[in-house]
Formats: structure tokens, sequence, C-alpha cells
């Protein structure tokens, strides 16, 4: 497990492309994705120590500022994330069904960090601006009150940068829903 993980998200591919090669360059981090989302904007996810991603992230950000649209550094980020990005997952039960949608890819990790942090709920799934328009969605499922708590914590994180969309809980949803998501 690496002890940081880091995200820059650019408005255009070519940006995208520079800023990643300058993390790289920058610290001794690895890429666990880079790749152009939808709509032809471009995210690269970095792990490694703490200290080198947010100097690499930094220097990214500084890059070609005027195309950045977002980014973060996590220092111990939950362990569920890295499941619910790669859809691998393994949920058993769905009591509660908890949702929230920003406009940007970059916050809805650290949004669901947050949630995982809060409150005892499972992270489902985090669909990073794949097919979404450059939009990201995360699903959670816990008890109705873990739900309520951890999405009421994500959506005020992600509001204060203007990124908050949508969301809703969801007590016992049907299970057509449930076999949809799952």
């Amino acid at each position: 497990m690496h002890k940081a993980i880091g995200m820059i998200e650019f408005k255009t591919v070519s940006a995208g492309i520079t800023a990643a090669d300058q993390m790289v360059k920058t610290a001794n981090v690895e890429i666990l994705e880079a790749q152009t989302v939808c709509p032809g904007k471009y995210i690269a996810l970095i792990a490694g120590d703490l200290s080198a991603v947010n100097a690499a992230v930094e220097r990214a950000k500084a890059t070609r500022e005027d195309e950045l649209i977002g980014s973060f550094v996590l220092g111990n980020p939950d362990e569920s994330i890295f499941p619910a990005i790669y859809g691998s997952s393994h949920i058993e039960h769905v009591s509660a069904l908890g949702i929230l949608e920003t406009y940007d890819a970059a916050s809805i990790i650290v949004a669901a960090d947050i949630a995982a942090k809060t409150a005892i709920v499972d992270l489902i799934e985090l669909r990073i601006a794949k097919g979404m328009c450059g939009k990201s969605y995360m699903l959670i499922t816990g008890e109705v009150a873990a739900c309520e708590a951890a999405i009421a914590k994500a959506k005020m994180a992600v509001a204060d940068k203007g990124m908050f969309l949508d969301s809703s809980v969801i007590a016992h949803p049907d299970e057509q829903i449930i076999k949809s998501i799952l």
C-alpha cells in the first residue's frame, strides 16, 4: 500500500500528458492511471511517499496552470478506494445506497476518502469521468445513518470547491437496483 496518492486533471490531453511527464520526472512516484477521460480531458493518478507525491502534483499544477481543472494529494488514503476505482469491490449486502456526483474527476476520489473515513460504509464504485461527459460519481453502502453521514461530509468537501452536482441516500433499495449496480 502506498503512503499517498495524488491526481491531476487537465482540460486538454496535451496539457495532461505534459504535466504527467513532469510529475514522474520531479519525484519518485508511480503512475497508477494516466488516460484521456470524457470529454477529452486528461487525468493522471500517482502514488508514492507523501513528500514525493506532493512535489510531483505541485510541479504538474505549475506546468500548464490555465488548463488545470483540479488536483489533490491524499496521505494515507482509505484502502477501499482502489478496488472501487477498478470495479473490483466485493459487496455482499446493500442495506442503504449512497450516491454522490461531482462535476470533475479529482474531487470524487477525495469525497470517497472522506466518506470511507467518516462512517462505517463500503465503497461500491468510483466512476471517474468515463462515459460521463467529465462528471464522476461514487456509490457507497452501509446502514442508512452511516450512508447519510458519509454523504453529507463528502458533499461538504466537494461543495467547498464548487464541484458538487447531486447526491442521495436510498434506504433499502429494490433488488433490481442492487443487481444493476453490483
